[in-house]
């Protein structure tokens, strides 16, 4: 289980990589000019004016802002997400999520800011040498190695092999219900925030642009509706993961909590553990105070219990 200290870490080491990063980056922009090699590695400063992808580039400095800012406001929310759902401690796997975090958050300050990222170390030598890369960059190379390392190391944890509820659409009526209810909420908070935003947007540039204003709602409304449409579909494809996660967790005590009646009135006599992170946790003290009242039973008081479970089920 997760101690304070370890909930401390975790969370502690995101905020702390981004001060690494800006703090290193403010030297090298102070510092730094041509390239100098002491030894395999070198020192050059060098702006990376270009964007994940190519995106976010022929955006407009205000739409660039917001896009990147929304961007990075949605990967802390994915971020503590995964963080809750994890049901097992692996601190490999956590505090690599944080490096990793804490990176991305470090190069989207300064696209958001300078529109550009500050790079300044390279490995190799004068004949031939790396492209130029940044504290935040390396620091995500950790965060993907200890989350690869949490991965194998902890992965029979986080699904455990002998665990026969591996299927995650345990009660398909139910869950679907469930995910359609957060998934339409979260579209029509969408919708809402897309109108109003839209709109805003509109009538603010015909506000401000003196004669036509069709060129200026072009050059801004549709890049607008472009990053819009795609944060909106990320952020509903995560609702719907979430959701698939978080009612798995509510039908599957329920769905164990049936096989292990039937198996004790079969006659299997066996514990009844639920995973990790399940809710209806005291369905395990309930099935403690069944299980000898169902072992006592006769062979025939057992057939006719499966018989009304059968009914019942």
């Amino acid at each position: 289980m997760m101690k304070k200290r370890d909930w401390t870490l975790v969370f502690c080491l995101v905020p702390l990589t981004w001060v690494i990063d800006q703090i290193t980056k403010a030297w090298a922009n102070g510092n730094l000019g041509n390239l100098k090699f002491y030894g395999p590695v070198g020192f050059v400063l060098h702006h990376n004016r270009g964007a994940i992808w190519g995106s976010f580039s022929d955006l407009p400095p205000i739409l660039r802002v917001v896009s990147l800012s929304t961007g990075g406001a949605f990967l802390i929310f994915i971020f503590a997400a995964i963080q809750y759902l994890l049901p097992a401690r692996s601190l490999p796997l956590r505090t690599g999520m944080s490096l990793l975090l804490g990176g991305i958050l470090g190069n989207v300050t300064d696209r958001i800011i300078h529109g550009e990222v500050t790079d300044f170390i390279l490995f190799g030598s004068q004949a031939l040498w790396t492209p130029a890369f940044n504290m935040a960059d390396a620091i995500q190379w950790v965060g993907y190695g200890l989350v690869v390392y949490g991965l194998i190391r902890d992965g029979s944890l986080l699904w455990p092999d002998a665990n026969s509820r591996k299927n995650l659409w345990i009660n398909p009526i139910f869950q679907a219900k469930y995910i359609v209810t957060i998934v339409g909420i979260g579209v029509s908070f969408a919708m809402v925030a897309g109108v109003f935003m839209y709109t805003f947007l509109k009538v603010t540039i015909d506000d401000l642009v003196v004669g036509p204003a069709h060129m200026m709602e072009h050059r801004f409304l549709v890049p607008f509706l472009w990053t819009y449409a795609v944060i909106a579909a990320g952020f509903m494809v995560s609702l719907f993961v979430l959701g698939r996660i978080l009612s798995h967790r509510t039908a599957g005590p329920v769905y164990a909590f049936e096989v292990y009646v039937r198996d004790l009135i079969r006659g299997k006599d066996r514990k009844f553990k639920l995973r990790k992170g399940d809710d209806f946790k005291h369905l395990e003290d309930l099935a403690e105070a069944l299980r000898p009242i169902l072992n006592d039973l006769s062979k025939r008081q057992k057939e006719e219990a499966l018989e009304q479970l059968k009914k019942v089920l």
